[in-house]
């Protein structure tokens, strides 16, 4: 069982953008050197403003991404899960965390320190290459999230939220695709940039419509179609 267990988590890792570009020599020389660390549902594993001195891959679980106002309001970047890498950033500009990493499950990540990987950079250039792919695809995305704040309504940024959770959560089976995406009402609403009440509202529509199936902390996409277009 032990090995099977081990066997899933190397294939978990080999999908993050750091191992990508290694061969299999490498890269288990790379994920000797990491820690494994262990965050419960609900902890953090680091706060905005702290310093940045690690990137870490998910192994297992979810993980989000926010930041708070000066009012104490919250929002939602991104919902991490397994193979993805995130805290790259301080790589390039080694400055305090631009935000919080809070588990959204019972979650495990692997460590790595900040001079492990400049020195792995050194000797694989091609390393250096997927990690700018990967923040330039945060800036891609970054970008679209800007561009849904002013030019899509609440239904729509809900619509598109769904499906972007269900292409990286989603299990298809025979009555629609499950997408357990372990969030509350209030951080479903966080990651759209709107309230609760009109998030919900959204979501009623859709399941009035027989576009959704609502369960807690989960959704099953029924119209996958429809569901798609209200997103675009």
């Amino acid at each position: 069982m032990a090995n099977t267990k081990e066997a899933s988590d190397e294939a978990v890792v080999r999908t993050a953008p750091l191992f990508s570009a290694l061969d299999d020599e490498s890269a288990a020389t790379l994920r000797a050197s990491m820690t494994m660390v262990k965050v419960p549902k609900g902890n953090t594993l680091f706060k905005e403003g702290d310093a940045g001195d690690r990137l870490f891959v998910v192994v297992e679980g979810k993980l989000k991404l926010g930041t708070s106002s000066m009012d104490g309001r919250e929002n939602l970047l991104s919902i991490l899960g397994p193979g993805d890498m995130f805290g790259e950033l301080s790589l390039f500009d080694p400055g305090p965390r631009t935000a919080t990493a809070t588990a959204v499950t019972d979650a495990r990540v692997l460590a790595l320190a900040h001079d492990q990987v400049i020195g792995l950079v050194t000797q694989h250039p091609q390393v250096s290459l997927e990690l700018l792919a990967r923040l330039a695809q945060r800036l891609r995305r970054t970008n679209e999230v800007l561009a849904d704040l002013v030019f899509s309504d609440v239904p729509g940024r809900v619509a598109k939220a769904l499906m972007d959770l269900g292409s990286r959560f989603g299990v298809q089976k025979d009555d629609g695709l499950h997408v357990n995406h372990d969030l509350t009402q209030e951080e479903l609403a966080q990651l759209v940039g709107a309230s609760r009440e009109t998030v919900n509202k959204a979501l009623a529509d859709f399941a009035a419509r027989s576009w959704v199936r609502l369960e807690p902390r989960a959704v099953v996409v029924l119209d996958y179609e429809r569901l798609s277009k209200r997103g675009k």
